[in-house]
């Protein structure tokens, strides 16, 4: 895959978090103390594993994912990694369990997170490698990587590796609560370099003390090459050099959870700029990929969505 905005023939590797996700959909507010009924279903997420199989999902042919699990559920999550076409290599912590998400969603598919970090956020420094970049043309960080002291080391590893390299790094801010907890300049010293940024409008609110999202993604733009502010059921905004430079709407969708509907927009978006797209155009595509997204349950597409199910090499 040759594209002017990534390396020729480069892949995308992704950094991040795999995530075994709980999902409780409910029609009725909860009933404190006693009973509510709810579809609850068990599947593979985690925002980093989510945007990766949303890359293969969208196109992108070389997926490569570096994450940490437990033993508990590592075969597991390889097995539906590799049917979504993902090259994963899952570091199993012999200490931490796989992480766990309880994802609460509502009537309105929004969705309240209860986090178990587990393995995700133990990534220990010595399994990064710049050899790891070998044919890459992107590089990934999930922005919970940021938020511990045990997996910020290798993210501040893997990012100087890149820059070194010449190959452009994304980061999605991924929680505005873990954010906030650790503050927006901590945040914003460690990513310094990255070529994007991905935060929702809440993120971008919180990085820039701007309550306008445009506003907040013009100023991001002026740190980093390029901002992309996801504002849910309105879109996204698309910023470079201090200026809001498209606004892109939302494509139309039957939400029935929002779970990992910005881990598709990432996935797609990046898929498209290692494919040759320019920030809008990608953006277009996120767009589309996070409608998608809403209109079934979990953050991953079905794997029996796909044009081929099964490894790609």
């Amino acid at each position: 895959m040759t594209g002017r905005h990534g390396r020729p023939g480069g892949g995308l590797l992704v950094i991040g978090d795999v995530v075994t996700d709980v999902v409780a959909r409910y029609g009725t507010p909860l009933a404190h103390g006693t009973d509510t009924a709810a579809e609850i279903r068990t599947l593979p997420g985690g925002a980093g594993a989510n945007a990766a199989c949303w890359a293969a999902h969208s196109g992108c042919t070389d997926v490569r994912l570096l994450a940490g699990v437990g033993a508990d559920a590592r075969d597991w999550h390889a097995e539906r990694l590799r049917r979504a076409g993902v090259r994963a290599r899952l570091v199993v912590d012999a200490r931490a369990p796989t992480a766990m998400v309880i994802c609460l969603v509502d009537a309105s598919a929004e969705r309240t997170l209860l986090t178990d970090s587990g393995a995700a956020l133990r990534l220990p420094p010595a399994e990064w490698s710049p050899e790891l970049l070998d044919g890459v043309g992107r590089l990934h960080l999930s922005g919970y990587l940021f938020f511990a002291d045990t997996s910020r080391p290798l993210a501040l590893a893997a990012l100087g590796s890149a820059l070194e390299r010449g190959v452009p790094v994304s980061v999605d801010p991924a929680s505005a609560g873990f954010l906030k907890e650790l503050g927006a300049d901590r945040f914003l010293a460690a990513v310094a370099g990255v070529e994007t940024l991905l935060p929702n409008a809440d993120e971008a609110r919180l990085l820039t003390g701007l309550p306008d999202p445009a506003a907040a993604a013009a100023e991001l733009s002026r740190r980093v090459p390029v901002a992309v502010v996801t504002l849910g059921g309105d879109g996204a905004l698309v910023a470079e050099r201090g200026a809001v430079t498209a606004r892109i709407p939302a494509f139309p969708a039957r939400a029935l959870d929002s779970t990992g509907a910005g881990d598709a927009f990432t996935g797609a978006f990046l898929a498209a700029r290692l494919d040759g797209s320019g920030p809008a155009h990608a953006a277009e595509a996120g767009c589309r990929a996070g409608a998608r997204a809403v209109e079934f349950p979990g953050g991953r597409p079905p794997l029996t969505d796909r044009r081929a199910d099964g490894p790609t090499g």
